[in-house]
């Protein structure tokens, strides 16, 4: 569930946890899906029956799959600013690949809010701690700091 608050108080929430996202389910049409977009075929995400041979015993989803489903993670367990114009990705760092995905697994993400600087009056700079965590496996999928910019209606 996601936190409504007004800007003013983001820096009430520096060093909390905003939220735990619902589980998602990676699929193999996803997985397949994904390849398409990003043109990486490579048989440890498409090939099931090679994939099997592998040290993984499946086929995985791309890191950059579940990297990418931090959008949907935030919807769920990030903050809703009241006011917002737009909410944009504005980088990365420390991105960490610590367990692989594989098909059919369940993931979800946790947010915490690390840091917040107001750039311009109205844009806020937030710069979130998170990680995928893989149900049933103690080591998460993913570790990131995610920086996004929120713009204010003026």
């Amino acid at each position: 569930m996601t936190i409504t608050m007004q800007a003013k108080d983001l820096t009430d929430y520096v060093g909390k946890k905003t939220g735990v996202s619902r589980w998602f389910t990676i699929t193999q049409e996803q997985i397949d899906i994904f390849a398409d977009a990003t043109h990486d075929h490579q048989f440890i995400h498409i090939d099931p029956v090679k994939a099997k041979q592998t040290p993984f015993g499946s086929t995985i989803a791309h890191g950059f799959l579940s990297l990418s489903l931090l959008s949907a993670v935030a919807y769920d367990a990030g903050v809703n600013i009241t006011n917002t114009l737009m909410g944009l990705n504005y980088g990365f760092d420390k991105i960490r690949f610590l367990h692989p995905v594989n098909v059919n697994s369940k993931i979800r993400g946790h947010m915490v809010l690390a840091h917040v600087l107001e750039k311009r009056p109205g844009q806020f700079l937030l710069t979130w701690d998170v990680s995928i965590e893989i149900e049933s496996v103690d080591k998460p999928a993913l570790t990131a700091q995610w920086l996004t910019m929120t713009i204010i209606n003026p």
